[in-house]
């Protein structure tokens, strides 16, 4: 039996939704449906209102009531299952869906989507709380000469009023209005701006002004998914150059210059050549590729005495809880060798530091790697690096999970791979890892399941944090002195995560700031300056000339904990580094600005992102704002209960001596070889 969910229609301000029955049995208008509540497992049962024909049935229910009442939940996630309650035949059937919905606005303030999770169940996906000063579009494009809009004029099915579209000008604050006139499929506009009404050379951020039960709003045009497949570039008649641009916040910005001469065209030619050489390379590497994955083939004998390689973060840095274990290693037991897997970009810093180190992807590194005895990382190996069976590897690990990893993530959406084969390589390449260290329960049970991790859990927190437990106050004015950061000016570190969607080629990501610099500087510039630490991940540089004096762009410094401790505040959005953070209880600050784009068509959450945080949530720049100057006036955590109870369950474990335990770990490995 199945059952199919193949519609949505609307009947007055009820939804009305359409199965397909496939083998169940007749009667069908005693059937009912039920919702299920994913993460409060609260239910619904509803009554088939329809039987359309053999086979069909429908089911009516208003979406406000899928949000419970009382909860301070903002976000509700429904899953539909057939209630058969025959005599012969009784159960439930999960609804499947071959049905999804676009955004359906109810009020202002909340919508509802149709979708499926990634084993195609149907589910009801009702967003509260939203901001009220928002307006969806479903689609933007540059044609014929004219900017032309698309979106949705039906408010909770009913048409809205007198909708116009709005341009300001950036730099002069000015406006234009241009009526929405042409209407397009059922629930539609079609907007028109022609492109010769665009003022030049200007930059200007697209609103809607309608009325809605009879007040006038204006409302700032966002677009929730990414620009791809819609038209975003046009030279006009007058050789005009318009721009369509999606800002941080899902606004959208129209810019308007010159077009390039003929000149300025040929001038773009050496990139052209310095693409056909970026070309030479990935063939080059591909080459070299499938000359290591010969080497390794080869098979290699172990050094004789104890050899350790660290690598962090693919050989990127030279950094984390590795550096971390490295250096109590060399104080401990100089007796041992010990070599650091790094890329090019590195071999400057360990040569100015005495660190002994191997490139990665040259034969000496395949050698190097295949003789030693201990491999220590804080991410994965590829997948053609062969394990031999004397090596014991420890996986170190590079945060507390917030969000899903391995088999947990139901869709993966990054480059050069597919969901199947990312999770397929996630657990053969975890169960390569002899030891995972673990900074709290919590952490333990989502490794088990999430890598599908079988090996040896070592709960002993993570030894990049020691630091953050040993620094005096000293130690913090050192630090500051070495980084140039003002002695008398509070610190803000600002360290976001990447998105799987935004990248720019396999394994690179891009990142924009979700904030004004300029408002930022004229709000605190005279009391803080603002340190950024991007994601590793992160491959494009941020642009931050002009405030020098007051950014401080730190992302490739080697140590995190570093800037956690000159540090007074931390803002952050879905990166695990609050929960490093939250040991030297100082404010903590969330800035979500892509939140429900990220949580459903991204990876999801282990945490209820809205409740279980350590600090406020900003959900949009004018809060953001408001928010860093109340906490640079709370500097200490330590009689908040929300934020202690917080500190109790993901922190206590950690007493400064993690290295130690895991210094301890291999030297007794080497023992029991021995």
């Amino acid at each position: 039996m199945r059952a199919i969910l193949s519609g949505l229609h609307h009947k007055k301000k009820l939804q009305e939704l359409e199965l397909e029955l496939i083998d169940v049995p007749e009667p069908f208008d005693n059937l009912v449906v039920t919702f299920l509540e994913k993460q409060t497992q609260a239910s619904l049962t509803l009554p088939v209102t329809t039987v359309v024909s053999s086979g069909v049935v429908r089911v009516q229910v208003d979406a406000n009531d899928l949000q419970i009442p009382g909860s301070q939940q903002g976000d509700f996630s429904w899953e539909l299952y057939l209630n058969l309650q025959q005599e012969d035949t009784r159960g439930l059937v999960q609804v499947e869906s071959e049905y999804l919905s676009d955004r359906h606005q109810l009020s202002l303030t909340s919508f509802y989507q149709l979708n499926s999770d990634a084993n195609g169940m149907a589910l009801f996906n009702l967003h509260t709380n939203q901001p009220d000063d928002e307006f969806a579009i479903t689609a933007i494009n540059l044609q014929d000469d004219q900017l032309q809009i698309t979106g949705p004029n039906r408010l909770n099915n009913r048409r809205i009023d007198n909708q116009r579209l709005v341009l300001k000008n950036v730099q002069d604050h000015s406006s234009a209005e241009w009526p929405i006139t042409t209407l397009g499929l059922h629930g539609l506009f079609s907007g028109i701006i022609p492109l010769t009404d665009l003022a030049s050379d200007t930059k200007q951020e697209l609103f809607i002004r309608s009325t809605v039960n009879g007040e006038e709003l204006e409302q700032r045009v966002i677009l929730g998914k990414s620009l791809a497949g819609q038209v975003t570039q046009a030279v006009t008649s007058q050789h005009r150059l318009v721009i369509i641009e999606k800002r941080f916040n899902n606004g959208i910005r129209i810019v308007e210059t010159a077009a390039p001469t003929m000149v300025q065209r040929l001038g773009h030619l050496p990139s052209k050549a310095s693409g056909a050489a970026h070309l030479f390379s990935v063939v080059m590497e591909k080459v070299n590729l499938m000359y290591m994955r010969r080497l390794f083939k080869r098979g290699h004998r172990a050094y004789d005495e104890p050899t350790l390689i660290f690598e962090s973060f693919g050989g990127r840095q030279v950094s984390d809880s590795p550096y971390a274990i490295y250096q109590l290693f060399q104080r401990l037991y100089p007796g041992f060798r010990y070599v650091w897997s790094i890329d090019r970009s590195q071999k400057a810093f360990c040569k100015q530091n005495g660190i002994p180190f191997i490139i990665r992807r040259t034969a000496k590194w395949v050698r190097t790697l295949e003789k030693a005895t201990f491999w220590i990382s804080n991410a994965r190996f590829p997948a053609w690096v062969k394990k031999p069976g004397y090596v014991t590897y420890i996986q170190t690990w590079h945060g507390t999970p917030l969000k899903k990893l391995g088999l947990d993530i139901e869709n993966v959406s990054m480059p050069g791979t597919t969901t199947t084969k990312y999770h397929a390589n996630f657990v053969r390449e975890a169960n390569r890892w002899d030891a995972l260290i673990s900074p709290n329960d919590y952490s333990t049970q989502i490794f088990r399941s999430a890598f599908g991790f079988n090996n040896q859990i070592l709960k002993v927190g993570y030894p990049r944090n020691d630091e953050l437990i040993n620094s005096s106050a000293y130690d913090i004015v050192a630090l500051k002195q070495q980084m140039g950061i003002p002695l008398d000016k509070k610190v803000v570190l600002y360290a976001p995560t990447y998105r799987d969607n935004q990248f720019a080629e396999k394994g690179k990501y891009t990142f924009k700031l979700p904030f004004s610099l300029d408002d930022f500087k004229t709000r605190f510039g005279d009391d803080a300056v603002l340190v950024l630490r991007m994601h590793y991940l992160i491959s494009n540089a941020l642009d931050i000339s002009g405030y020098e004096d007051f950014v401080y762009d730190l992302s490739n410094h080697p140590s995190i904990s570093d800037l956690y401790l000159v540090s007074d505040m931390l803002i952050t959005d879905y990166s695990s580094v609050f929960f490093d953070y939250a040991y030297l209880k100082r404010p903590i600050l969330f800035y979500p600005y892509d939140y429900h784009m990220y949580k459903d068509e991204l990876r999801g959450f282990y945490l209820d992102y809205e409740h279980d945080l350590p600090g406020d949530i900003a959900h949009n720049e004018k809060e953001l704002l408001t928010l860093i100057g109340e906490k640079l006036q709370t500097p200490d955590m330590s009689h908040d209960a929300k934020f202690m109870a917080f500190y109790q369950r993901f922190c206590a474990i950690n007493d400064g001596l993690s290295s130690l335990k895991v210094v301890n770990y291999v030297i007794q490995q080497i023992e029991n070889q021995g």
